[in-house]
């Protein structure tokens, strides 16, 4: 019977494409793709220093127009995908300029790998966090391949990362098992310019004032395309708690959030839509008058609240209270810190929103009133 019960668990981790160990992250990311396609990752390396120079744009323009059909299994994909999202964002946003179209070389061939796997072709969540880390050493601490998207932070990255291994193996977690990235942040407080590039580089091209029609992919399109940039609403796992919990968002941000699920590895989203019209848990809870079983349920939920508030303060601390400052000090990408303390990089109205998922969460926990005797 045993055996049978991890047979069928196994089946489910393989259905939805979950590691037993790692939860939704991908297992053993590659660092390495055919000879044939060392240009993308050349490009993906050493793209800081590129945008720095400015010789971005310059040489993707350049580029060939590579086939992705060498690609031969879901690693290299998302391999592929990671550094080709990379690209793309610094090439949009190089010197926080943006280029409203994508070149062919850069455009149809992430176009191809997006399709294959079912991602939108922009830098996700599921690129930046889940695909991009490694272990760090025999102890099991988590670093990330390319800080591209934190370069001033790095530990904001790691901590994500860290935390996203957790998430996906314990449903009572601890806000405490953050590192702690404070000391790190300190100096990005102190260089407005060093902290907002970095966050441009993953703002999207939808709900985005400054490209208001979305970004033409050449090659793949006549029209431009609208798609949201890399955010904390596409973490599988966090929208699998709200799914499993019964958190129920209001009506514009539960809409918000379920179209962040397009953003995810299709068998994440299956997951989370298995679990949202599943018989509801708290309901159950609800009906059992069991006061262990409600205390462990608010428990989770508490723990969840916990995070959410951990993110709120987070994003006044590093992001709204630079952005401000930058605006009194007349800092060279003031426009950037503006953008985002009123729209996250997902294109969301960053602290409504933070705020409401808060509140909804917080009000999903059970008082002894409305236990059904």
């Amino acid at each position: 019977m045993e055996t049978n019960s991890k047979e069928t668990l196994q089946a489910d981790f393989d259905v939805f494409d979950i590691s037993e160990e790692f939860g939704f992250l991908l297992e053993e990311p590659l660092t390495h793709l055919p000879d044939y396609y060392q240009v993308w990752l050349d490009l993906a390396n050493n793209l800081t220093h590129l945008i720095e120079s400015r010789k971005l744009r310059d040489l993707v323009d350049k580029m060939p127009v590579l086939s992705p059909d060498l690609l031969s299994n879901h690693r290299e994909l998302r391999l592929a995908h990671l550094a080709l999202g990379f690209i793309s964002m610094g090439y949009v946003w190089q010197e926080g300029q943006h280029a409203p179209i994508l070149p062919k070389a850069l455009a149809l061939p992430f176009w191809l790998v997006s399709r294959r796997l079912g991602l939108p072709p922009i830098l996700t969540y599921a690129d930046s966090v889940l695909a991009n880390w490694k272990l760090k050493d025999t102890t099991g601490l988590i670093k990330c391949n390319n800080n591209l998207t934190m370069a001033a932070s790095p530990g904001i990255m790691v901590s994500i990362t860290s935390f996203e291994v957790f998430l996906n193996i314990s449903l009572v977690f601890s806000i405490s098992l953050f590192p702690g990235p404070h000391t790190v942040c300190a100096f990005a407080t102190c260089n407005l310019v060093m902290l907002f590039k970095p966050l441009t580089l993953t703002r999207g091209w939808r709900d985005n004032p400054m490209l208001p029609r979305g970004v033409l992919y050449e090659g793949v399109s006549d029209e431009p395309i609208l798609l949201s940039g890399g955010s904390a609403a596409q973490s599988s796992a966090i929208q699998c708690f709200d799914a499993l919990l019964c958190i129920q968002h209001e009506e514009e941000t539960g809409a918000f959030l379920t179209r962040m699920r397009d953003y995810m590895p299709p068998a994440h989203r299956q997951l989370i839509e298995t679990l949202s019209v599943c018989p509801p848990l708290r309901d159950f809870i609800l009906s059992c008058s069991n006061s262990d079983l409600c205390q462990a349920y608010n428990s989770c939920v508490s723990a969840l609240v916990d995070l959410r508030n951990y993110h709120l303060n987070t994003v006044t601390k590093y992001v709204i209270i630079p952005g401000n400052h930058a605006q009194s000090v007349g800092c060279p990408f003031r426009g950037v810190g503006t953008a985002l303390n009123t729209t996250g990089t997902g294109g969301s109205n960053l602290m409504v929103f933070l705020k409401s998922v808060r509140n909804t969460t917080q009000k999903a926990l059970i008082f002894r009133e409305t236990i059904i005797v």
